[in-house]
């Protein structure tokens, strides 16, 4: 796929997409990364142009969260769910062992001076904690194309938000991911 289209997209091409199981680096296009271990769990989280991939191993188990284009190569082995993004929606589902996942979306539009304010304090805190990927090379408007990914990591639960901005439709797609490792 072409890294140009990769990364200039709208909310209308992109994709949730749930597997038990992770995904190859190979197939994607890593912009920035973290890794980490915290308690029982580890983590792997990949910003992927206006998209990220973040997967959790738990005891036996592991969890993919991945959002990207409809154009994306994907394996289908271990998809659990797949849904294109409009608007708001949830999703949750629990193993045998208790481990928990839930995901709530929200596709927002705005007006020019409410992205302009939304956007200058998401770059922001981005700059503060977190992973923040710019994409200048996609600069179309006032307003560069980010992704920023903000993670807060206890003993017993996983909070992933991600913002991603999408200029030319004055757009933020943002993310709320739960892992709860809790009910071991």
């Amino acid at each position: 796929m072409d890294s140009q289209h990769h990364l200039d997209q709208t909310v209308g091409e992109l994709n949730f997409h749930l597997f038990n199981r992770s995904v190859h680096p190979e197939l994607f296009n890593i912009y920035e990364s973290r890794h980490f271990l915290q308690g029982d769990y580890e983590v792997m989280i990949w910003s992927t142009g206006c998209s990220h991939v973040i997967s959790v191993h738990f005891a036996s188990h592991t969890i993919t969260e991945l959002i990207c284009s409809d154009e994306q190569l994907l394996p289908s082995n271990g998809l659990i769910e797949t849904f294109k993004f409009s608007g708001k929606k949830n999703y949750q589902c629990k193993w045998s062992l208790g481990f928990g996942y839930m995901m709530n979306s929200g596709v927002e539009p705005m007006s020019h001076n409410l992205y302009k304010h939304t956007h200058r304090d998401l770059k922001k805190m981005g700059k503060k904690r977190g992973i923040l990927v710019e994409f200048p090379e996609l600069n179309k408007s006032d307003f560069m194309p980010f992704s920023y990914i903000d993670y807060e990591a206890k003993c017993d639960e996983l909070h992933i938000y991600t913002y991603h901005a999408l200029p030319e439709s004055q757009t933020v797609l943002k993310t709320q991911s739960l892992f709860d490792f809790r009910n071991k």
